[in-house]
């Protein structure tokens, strides 16, 4: 059976008895061999993947492949019958309430082949933590699709995954990816600073420079748990924000565009309140200074107004954002809209653009922890070929033997005397 779409996944109960063939997708073009396994055939272990490689029953192109070699969208690949882990049962998709699901679909401002694209509201967490129990990631299988295997039984299909994170108290867009391999291609547009994010935000007072640049590194601050950041000159984080003032409220406060250039926990809150305009409704960074009188509410007002980001095959909904590109805009909630009108702020004066042209240019720490993390990742993606390489008990004993013989002979062996 040749299967050109995602390949099927067959349940440990049924276990296939023919021979298989995929073609690799897109979406795993670069992939390790055992990590196209893990995404597809999840019910096939490591263990049998390494045997089937050693004796050339998996076969790309004709050709006999290891574990980690890495396969290209458009080749075949050959399966043979069995394999199927009994113990390791299919996932099973969470269990949504009806609101739940109603309330995941209404968050839905964009829908493409690789991406779902949401407007987060204010007070709903992106992941689960010891007291989260409500959140984005909790209320991703609102979006999973039943498939049907080659044996007629229906399973889960692939569960979309985050890409980036908001604050709680944070709104605006947030992008999921459909798939591990487009998650893998925005995470990357993410980390390499090629997506651009532009947030709007209501500030008490008005910086006395209308655009400019704040550069402050940034740590966990000490004594918080790591709940709370701080600007650190000497061992924090580069951590840089552009900003540009849209208008004024007289001296009480203003809105203002932020862009992140980094992205470091709570740097757009840090930043704001050190140059000593903290967000509108940021307690946590501005104490009591951070909340206005009258009819302007205490929530957070920050808000991810528009996203950038370049579409993993370069052609998706090319038609809409101009070849390659996803460009979304998220409306602002009910409490932001409200102290905007109050204030005499009009959206329209803004198209949220963004500040800079192009990704800026790193520094060298910056690309010392670049570099860390692509270390890290590595090591991570070989876990499964250094287990491929262990050694067995057997061999190592014959080592063990050749070692300490080897030692007893240098031992015996009497030492040379002085040259005369």
């Amino acid at each position: 059976m040749t299967d050109t779409t995602p390949p099927t996944h067959t349940s440990a109960s049924s276990p296939s008895k023919e021979v298989r063939q995929f073609t690799v997708g897109d979406d795993d073009d670069g992939v390790r061999l055992d990590r196209w396994f893990k995404r597809n055939l999840p019910q096939i272990g490591f263990a049998t993947i390494s045997r089937w490689a050693r004796t050339g029953q998996i076969r790309v192109d004709g050709k006999r492949a290891k574990p980690e070699d890495r396969i290209a969208s458009g080749q075949v690949l050959r399966v043979p019958p069995g394999g199927e882990n009994a113990r390791k049962a299919p996932r099973k998709a969470r269990e949504l309430s009806a609101e739940d699901i109603a309330e995941a679909r209404n968050m839905v401002i964009r829908e493409t082949p690789s991406a779902i694209v949401l407007n987060k509201p204010p007070g709903l967490a992106t992941q689960g933590g010891s007291k989260t129990t409500k959140h984005v990631d909790g209320m991703l299988d609102a979006f999973v699709e039943n498939e049907t295997g080659a044996d007629g039984e229906v399973r889960p299909g692939i569960r979309p995954r985050l890409v980036h994170r908001l604050d709680k108290d944070t709104s605006g867009v947030l992008l999921i990816a459909r798939t591990p391999g487009s998650a893998a291609n925005y995470s990357r547009r993410f980390s390499g600073r090629s997506a651009r994010k532009v947030y709007w935000a209501l500030v008490v007072g008005v910086p006395q420079v209308r655009e400019g640049m704040i550069d402050a590194p940034l740590a966990k601050q000490p004594g918080t748990g790591g709940e709370k950041m701080h600007v650190d000159e000497e061992e924090g984080a580069m951590a840089k924000t552009r900003y540009r003032v849209v208008e004024r409220a007289g001296q009480k406060a203003a809105w203002v565009e932020l862009e992140p250039l980094t992205g470091r926990t709570h740097q757009l809150r840090v930043h704001m309140a050190a140059i000593g305009h903290p967000i509108v409704g940021d307690g946590k960074y501005g104490g009591q200074d951070a909340f206005l009188t009258g009819s302007i509410s205490r929530k957070m007002h920050l808000h991810a107004r528009r996203l950038i980001i370049g579409t993993p095959d370069g052609k998706e909904d090319g038609h809409k954002t101009g070849g390659g590109k996803l460009d979304v805009t998220a409306d602002l909630p009910e409490h932001f809209a409200a102290s905007m009108a109050a204030l005499g702020f009009e959206e329209g004066q803004s198209d949220a653009s963004p500040v800079r042209d192009d990704a800026p240019e790193r520094t060298p720490a910056e690309k010392k922890q670049a570099a860390r993390r692509h270390a890290k990742q590595y090591r991570k993606d070989r876990r499964g070929e250094r287990r491929g390489r262990t050694v067995s008990a057997g061999t190592a004993n014959q080592v063990a033997k050749a070692k300490e013989k080897a030692k007893k002979k240098a031992a015996k062996k009497p030492a040379k005397g002085p040259r005369k």
